[in-house]
């Protein structure tokens, strides 16, 4: 999917809600267990109820890969099912690889080649080798950790380098990298204050915002502050929408939930 198709279909639905699909056997609904593949099943209603809310489905692929060979078989059936049914929709593997080049080379032909996900999540940790990879893909992204919306991102992100903080040094390099085009970043949420300054560096990139919802993030600040010409962000909501029930009615639940966001990202587009 092009950046282009993206925009488009944000404007369509009056949406950028990507909704996380986080899935934990312990937490979805108990009739769902009956089932031969849960996952999925929970998966498929969710996806069923809520696809004409959001532009974007986020697989953790962590989620699956717990579950062993059966995880992954959910996942593939998941995206397969999403670019069925849904090809509109951006999906993002949420996966945050990042290795030398070589085995960078791998992981994306896994995620963008033998899955078929629009978008990859990585770790720019190991420099410019390790992503480059990815980006390479022709109508592909790459969703790099920027700032993150977690308590341990004080310990690096925000250290000074060069005389400026270190995620900033990483936004900047990312911009001379090959086909950086082809880049998107990861912005918490709880990080709002900081959202000013990213958007000086990387002023037209798209970037995915966890962490509104259960993380207590601000829809109407990160817009503030975040949002471009052509929109620039999918706000992702996981735990706040799929597990609104735990009930039968989980999906409707969601779709209640998806919709309130929907609403408010209506509002704001206007």
């Amino acid at each position: 999917m092009t950046t282009q198709q993206l925009v488009s279909e944000i404007r369509k639905k009056k949406s950028f809600l990507c909704i996380g699909l986080d899935v934990d056997l312990n937490k979805i609904p108990a009739h769902l267990l009956q089932e031969e593949d849960p996952i999925f099943a929970f998966n498929k209603s969710i996806i069923d109820a809520t696809h004409h809310l959001c532009v974007a489905y986020k697989p953790n692929t962590a989620f699956y890969e717990a579950y062993g060979i059966k995880g992954w078989k959910s996942l593939e059936k998941t995206i397969n099912y999403l670019n069925e049914k849904h090809p509109e929709i951006f999906t993002i593997a949420d996966a945050k690889r990042g290795d030398i080049g070589n085995t960078s080379t791998m992981y994306a032909k896994a995620f963008f080649e033998d899955l078929a996900f629009d978008s990859v999540t990585v770790a720019p940790y190991m420099g410019k080798d390790s992503v480059e990879p990815f980006l390479a893909f022709k109508n592909k992204h790459t969703i790099m950790l920027a700032l993150t919306s977690n308590q341990g991102a004080f310990d690096f992100q925000t250290l000074s380098v060069n005389n400026k903080e270190l995620y900033k040094e990483v936004l900047e390099v990312s911009k001379s990298w090959n086909n950086s085009q082809n880049l998107m970043y990861v912005v918490g949420a709880t990080k709002v204050e900081y959202l000013a300054d990213i958007r000086k560096i990387i002023p037209e990139s798209f970037l995915l915002v966890p962490g509104v919802g259960a993380q207590g993030g601000s829809l109407q600040e990160v817009c503030k502050y975040g949002m471009t010409d052509t929109i620039g962000l999918l706000i992702n909501s996981s735990r706040g929408i799929i597990y609104a029930s735990n009930k039968e009615d989980f999906a409707e639940a969601a779709a209640t939930k998806a919709e309130e966001l929907q609403s408010q990202m209506g509002s704001i587009l206007k």
